[in-house]
């Protein structure tokens, strides 16, 4: 049986909801990763980084186009003990600018992620995934990549029944 990690990135505070912004104690992908947690055994680690994103909508993302344009790899808090235990990567994040926090790059540039299946999840404020399959592609080019779920962020709370439908289709239930 496959070890599987979800390996997750998340930002409470301020984030657009509904239109709007509204103050989330907990990010959502935190939400969606912590009920991934209970429906597939597996081990759970936050991505985490060392310089911490303001609470304030406007200034995180001012500070996450900045990192992204210039290709920045944040310093993060913690590496995973014994990344080699794990067959099986269910990576999931926001999109942050068209693709992944670039905490995420520096993520999977830190590890060899050959032979290891990723299963991207994403939550998102009405763009999908828009560049960041290619760009997981790109930095682990000998993992296999399965089909990806990209969620809602406003549907974080109740996204149980569409949590259940991808785990069973790409085959960890």
């Amino acid at each position: 049986m496959s070890k599987i990690l979800i390996a997750y990135f998340s930002h409470a505070g301020q984030n657009y909801s509904h239109g709007g912004i509204k103050n989330l104690k907990v990010g959502n992908t935190e939400v969606v990763a912590k009920k991934l947690h209970t429906m597939v055994e597996s081990d759970l680690f936050y991505i985490d980084t060392v310089q911490k994103y303001p609470d304030d909508h406007m200034k995180k993302i001012e500070i996450a186009k900045k990192e992204y344009e210039q290709n920045a790899r944040p310093k993060l808090t913690a590496q995973v003990e014994n990344m080699d235990g794990y067959d099986t990567i269910i990576l999931a994040f926001p999109n942050w600018w068209t693709t992944m926090p670039m905490a995420l790059f520096t993520f999977l540039e830190s590890y060899d992620f050959s032979g290891k299946t990723i299963c991207p999840l994403i939550t998102h404020g009405g763009s999908g995934f828009s560049n960041s399959l290619k760009d997981i592609a790109k930095l682990c080019p000998n993992a296999k990549i399965t089909d990806g779920l990209a969620i809602n962020g406003d549907n974080a709370a109740i996204c149980d029944k569409d949590l259940e439908k991808w785990i069973n289709k790409i085959g960890l239930k």
